[in-house]
């Protein structure tokens, strides 16, 4: 017998196999194919990861093919992520606007006017901070405009479905804007409702029972700034009657730095509800802003001297009651209200501070307000000669000091417990 790989009669060769070329290729494809997962793009925009298992070739029969097909037809049984999040998962689409558009300008400048904010119910907000602050107390945007993409990608991505975003140049946004450093974006927003806004926790958690009402502030800096200090002191809450200039005006939404949502601002109250958004046992101060104290202090009644005040800031709705006042007639009608130094104790009961305008002064119904709930006027003593102060600066000295009293009496209040 002839021994193995051994021919009878013929040239001995070796049994050796013979390897092509293309398969060696094939075979390092396939390794390759084995370590590297598969990304699958489904419809919906999530991405699986996928092996191959060893032994498995990357061309399948068409029988196996057509069920691979049938199952991906099918629903896919991938827990779905509530948000996405990336860009790319989101799906979300923006529009590029043509240089100079007059239509764009046109819907800024109109956003930008109060009578369109009161009857559409929209508001202009300018910059990134202010519209992530926006974005986190819950208000609805309705359109962004931006230069920059990364702009909108440093956005909550679940904030906005829905939204219109349109990007446009930034020299469009440079000539929109009011701010000197426009930081290119702006968003048009549904005007914010305070019962349906989501405060900040450590706001809520500061809150004292210290309002504030403002009264003929017409000046926008003024405004912004004292709803600024407003959300400092911790106040529970901030009312504006009618005459005042309007909160979301861009102006005051500058001045005041994000603080239209971290506290609750209700808008164009009338004087009869103003008492329903009172806790009840609130007394009602009133900011003396007349600057006369050396008047006060030479004077025998501090009735006297809140007569001169209300002479010359009060605003009065009829022209005859100018009249009467100019003559003197109506000096007994007035609320005669106590003068009190504003470093003295008026917090033991819930307190709301009335602050007027620096140009019409407090209102006939804020003092009858006052005089019903058993308030007083707080009186901030200033150099003889001094008109007035300014009214935001009147109302966080007022603000930052009933916060004062209110932390020294708790503070009191914790000392004698623990006597006890």
């Amino acid at each position: 017998m002839a021994a193995p790989g051994k021919v009878v009669g013929a040239t001995v060769r070796p049994l050796l196999s013979v390897v092509q070329s293309w398969d060696l290729y094939a075979r390092r494809w396939v390794r390759a194919l084995r370590r590297s997962p598969v990304k699958i793009v489904f419809p919906s925009g999530q991405v699986v990861e996928r092996k191959l298992g060893p032994g498995k070739q990357p061309k399948k029969a068409a029988s196996e093919t057509s069920s691979q097909e049938q199952k991906q037809k099918q629903p896919l049984q991938v827990p779905a992520s509530p948000t996405p999040r990336t860009w790319a998962e989101s799906g979300l689409r923006y529009e590029k606007a043509f240089s100079g558009d007059k239509r764009l300008r046109s819907v800024i400048t109109i956003v930008k006017s109060r009578p369109f904010r009161d009857k559409q119910g929209k508001i202009l907000l300018e910059g990134r901070r202010l519209i992530a602050d926006a974005l986190k107390a819950g208000a609805v945007p309705k359109v962004f405009f931006f230069s920059r993409l990364e702009y909108i990608k440093e956005l909550p991505i679940d904030k906005l479905k829905g939204v219109t975003l349109i990007k446009v140049k930034f020299e469009d946004i440079k000539d929109w804007s009011d701010v000197v450093a426009p930081q290119g974006i702006m968003g048009i927003f549904a005007k914010p409702d305070h019962v349906k806004m989501t405060y900040p926790e450590t706001q809520l958690h500061h809150s004292l029972p210290l309002l504030l009402i403002c009264d003929n502030l017409r000046d926008p800096g003024n405004l912004g700034t004292i709803l600024r200090s407003a959300a400092g002191a911790g106040c529970s809450k901030v009312l504006l009657t009618k005459g005042c200039v309007d909160a979301w005006e861009p102006k005051v939404l500058r001045a005041g730095m994000g603080a239209h949502f971290q506290v609750p601002i209700i808008s164009n109250l009338e004087w009869e509800t103003v008492p329903n958004y009172l806790s009840s046992g609130t007394r009602v101060y009133v900011a003396d802003n007349c600057g006369l104290y050396a008047q006060a202090q030479m004077s025998d009644k501090a009735s006297d001297h809140a007569w001169a005040c209300d002479r010359r800031f009060l605003k009065f709705r009829k022209s005859e009651e100018e009249e009467h006042l100019e003559t003197g007639a109506g000096k007994v009608w007035l609320p005669e209200l106590k003068v009190q130094s504003y470093d003295l104790d008026w917090t033991e009961c819930p307190a709301a501070v009335v602050i007027g305008g620096e140009t019409h002064g407090v209102s006939l119904e804020s003092l009858q307000l006052a005089e019903s709930t058993g308030g007083r006027r707080l009186l901030i003593p200033v150099v003889p000669g001094v008109e007035s102060l300014n009214s935001a600066m009147a109302a966080s000295i007022l603000l930052f000091e009933g916060k004062r009293q209110l932390r020294l009496r708790a503070e009191h209040s914790s000392r004698h417990r623990s006597y006890n």
